[in-house]
């Protein structure tokens, strides 16, 4: 069964760091594109970040530039999100989303993990 699980979440204050993880199931995800979303609440979901078919490239929000970073280890088939000097404003919902050929197409959806940052 293919999918994709994250974990890492948790309540963290202002100017804190959490590294949410991304483990693919059924298939994997070494040269694939992977991307993180997240839903806070009242807002519309956004990309987050993604690293394109096996780190070929990689994009953030302007949101988070140069606080987060995405990274892969094909070797535990795990894609992660490192979040450095995190805000109020990052508390969301965060989803990874993975897809199942090489390309830009997203074809399989994790469940998400929550992360609150307080002030």
């Amino acid at each position: 069964q293919v999918q994709l699980v994250e974990s890492g979440g948790g309540s963290v204050q202002a100017g804190g760091s959490l590294r949410l993880s991304c483990a693919a199931s059924g298939y994997t995800l070494t040269g694939k594109t992977v991307a993180w979303f997240r839903q806070g609440p009242g807002k519309e979901r956004e990309g987050v970040a993604a690293i394109y078919n096996g780190g070929a490239s990689t994009y953030y929000a302007e949101s988070v530039k140069g606080r987060f970073t995405i990274s892969q280890d094909n070797a535990k088939n795990t894609v992660y999100l490192q979040m450095n000097s995190l805000k109020p404003e990052d508390t969301a919902m965060y989803y990874c989303a993975a897809g199942m050929r090489t390309g830009y197409v997203l074809d399989v959806f994790g469940q998400g993990t929550l992360v609150t940052v307080s002030s």
